[in-house]
């Protein structure tokens, strides 16, 4: 039985319970919170077994084998660490870390301590993005790629109103990019490889974040455009365009309905019978690595390029120009 102990009580937290609910072998051991009472209560609402607001204590407790971390993006790195050399398996939310280069430090102290870390990125381990991974090859020669995630947060009119809020806060490692520009980037890396060129520009909301953004990705052979935000909302699908077709994806972070047309007319379409929001792949796959089956190396590689990629838009967005990779 892999013991996991949450960390973060945001809504995140209660949909990863109802996956741990879901997958054989696993059990809710802990709810941490710096808040004793907020622990208690969230730990009744997500059916953990105990709850703490002493984090030391929490990794020190030999009733948990590992933690899911869904705190703000900018005390990632800093639980992560601790929980890697208490050794302790981590999986962390995406972004995992703000920075490629801490990241490549808690792979390290993760393969120094004999454990599992993983990032939460539930797209790369959903049903849906592995039959846009089976249907790419169909639309012939890549020349053309758009990938787009635009969804008006619910929070927004509070940064309107004046207040701070986290998710909006550069303080916290908030924007649209770390939010949802993730999902683009990650699934640009996982389908075609890191880009060579990036170029983009961002839309600063109250506060100093990114509130939207665009990016252009060049590839040998093809471009791809980047479309994010979380202060407007479309309802505009992804594509994939090959010189012998066209593959429309109707949510590039939770693939549903995907439409394949081809250049002679012929129409494939599939429809991926999984719940839409579904965080129990990526809890599977962790639990499988925690167990001695597989490597996270290819994840790892995988997160890396995402991070790096991030970085590139990231400055590429504050200065003009392109930056070379």
């Amino acid at each position: 039985m892999l013991r996991i102990a949450t960390i973060g009580t945001s809504w995140i937290t209660t949909q990863f319970a109802d996956a741990a609910s879901r997958v054989p072998g696993v059990e809710l051991a802990m709810a941490y919170s710096r808040d004793a009472d907020r622990a208690r209560a969230f730990a009744a609402e997500i059916g953990a077994a105990g709850s703490t607001a002493d984090l030391d204590g929490l990794l020190a407790s030999e009733e948990v084998d590992a933690v899911y971390i869904a705190s703000p993006n900018s005390v990632h790195f800093g639980q992560a660490l601790a929980a890697l050399r208490a050794g302790r398996h981590v999986l962390v939310e995406k972004p995992a870390t703000p920075t490629a280069v801490e990241f490549a430090t808690l792979v390290a102290e993760a393969r120094a301590a004999g454990v599992v870390l993983l990032e939460a990125m539930r797209s790369a381990h959903d049903p849906g993005m592995a039959r846009v991974r089976d249907l790419l090859g169909e639309v012939g020669p890549v020349r053309r790629v758009s990938l787009r995630y635009n969804q008006r947060s619910s929070r927004y009119d509070r940064v309107l109103a004046g207040e701070r809020v986290n998710i909006f806060d550069p303080a916290f490692a908030g924007g649209a990019l770390n939010d949802l520009g993730v999902y683009c980037v990650s699934a640009l890396v996982d389908l075609f490889g890191e880009p060579g060129r990036v170029v983009a520009a961002s839309v600063p909301v109250a506060g100093g974040a990114d509130g939207a953004g665009a990016a252009l990705a060049s590839y040998p052979g093809f471009v791809a455009d980047l479309g994010w935000s979380k202060i407007t909302a479309s309802d505009v699908p992804s594509e994939v365009q090959g010189e012998l077709g066209t593959l429309l994806i109707d949510h590039i972070a939770v693939p549903r309905r995907l439409e394949l047309h081809r250049l002679d007319g012929s129409e494939v379409e599939s429809l991926i019978d999984a719940p839409f929001f579904d965080l129990s792949p990526e809890l599977r796959a962790f639990a499988a690595l925690c167990a001695g089956e597989g490597s996270p190396s290819a994840d790892h590689e995988r997160t890396l390029a995402v991070l790096r990629t991030i970085e590139a838009v990231r400055e590429a967005a504050d200065s003009p120009g392109s930056v070379p990779r």
